[in-house]
């Protein structure tokens, strides 16, 4: 999808674009496909598959990234840390990987398994399988890892894969924009499925509802993708960059650069683009800052004046003891 009509879509959807109402016939009727999707599982009609570990799915009910993949390295981290060992699988999103389940590594190409199944291995250092079917990747690593739990990056709207736990992330500046389902909205299941799940995580925003629990993600170096050095997110204070970013809400990671002081030009691309060598060729030769997903992307080309800036989520004492309980209590009730 172009750029063009990606913005234009954004547009409509969390803005005041009373065009997005001519899609509502269309939403009716995905909404309804969305309720009897459910309702066929629910009775039995289609089948789930209960896998022999507990299954915690992290996800959303809009389209874009609302901050799933940070959530899922500080989950595997702290689970870890309590004697689990977690395994994690994916969609493999914007990969060319067959339908078979596929490992991945921190060598894997993201061309082939997705750049979120890439840095996710780099960051959790666990098993992590990627596969359109969520109960065929899950299998597989289990046939080859001793884990103990699974964390399912997306995955909500899956249904064939029975779930344990469920865990929506929403986004804190945008939340359900228009409030519709698509393609009027950005919505892929109506509003009320939050009420449904066991822990809601509010990204980043000011005002929590009722039963939201906050996560701040925050960054404070920039590493080199040609060398490997740190510098401090600060000692790029007052100096003029290029701000790259391809991810479902870039205007998040500019925010981020700007608030720490730095004068950043901003280049968005679509949530995935596949980069080449030429996407960062700017007129003005500055030093070039990314996201992480977008650096597994980008550091076969990387030249030293290419930067990212890590993501570590932080979550409130009550999210990880809740989660514990969940785990202990429900996975294994």
């Amino acid at each position: 999808m172009n750029k063009k009509l990606v913005k234009w879509f954004e547009d409509a959807w969390y803005k005041e674009m009373y065009v997005s109402a001519w899609f509502m016939p269309l939403s009716m009727l995905y909404v309804d496909a969305i309720r009897l999707r459910r309702f066929l599982y629910r009775i039995g009609v289609l089948k789930k598959t209960k896998l022999p570990v507990p299954v915690i799915i992290v996800g959303n009910i809009t389209v874009g990234g609302t901050g799933k993949t940070p959530l899922v390295i500080w989950m595997v981290e702290f689970l870890k840390q309590h004697g689990y060992k977690p395994g994690v699988i994916s969609r493999g999103y914007a990969g060319t990987a067959s339908a078979n389940p596929l490992a991945v590594t921190a060598d894997s190409d993201p061309a082939q398994v997705g750049d979120e199944a890439v840095l996710l291995s780099k960051r959790c250092a666990c098993p992590v399988v990627v596969g359109a079917d969520r109960v065929a990747a899950g299998r597989q690593l289990l046939s080859m890892n001793a884990c103990d739990v699974l964390i399912s990056d997306d995955g909500l709207q899956h249904y064939a894969l029975q779930r344990d736990i469920e865990i929506i992330v929403i986004d804190g500046q945008r939340r359900f924009g228009n409030g519709y389902c698509l393609p009027c909205g950005p919505l892929r299941e109506p509003p009320e499925r939050v009420k449904q799940v066991d822990l809601v995580v509010l990204n980043g925003g000011d005002e929590l509802l009722e039963g939201e629990l906050p996560m701040q993600c925050k960054g404070q170096h920039l590493v080199n993708l040609k060398t490997g050095e740190r510098k401090a997110l600060s000692d790029f204070n007052g100096i003029a960059c290029q701000a790259v970013a391809a991810i479902g809400n870039p205007s998040r990671f500019f925010a981020q650069l700007a608030k720490a002081g730095l004068d950043c030009q901003p280049h968005a691309f679509p949530d995935h683009h596949p980069f080449i060598a030429a996407d960062l060729q700017f007129k003005e030769q500055r030093p070039v800052i990314m996201t992480e997903k977008d650096a597994v992307k980008c550091a076969r080309f990387a030249s030293d004046q290419y930067w990212y800036l890590p993501i570590d989520a932080e979550l409130p004492e009550a999210f990880a003891q809740q989660l514990l309980t969940l785990l202990k209590n429900k996975a294994h009730g």
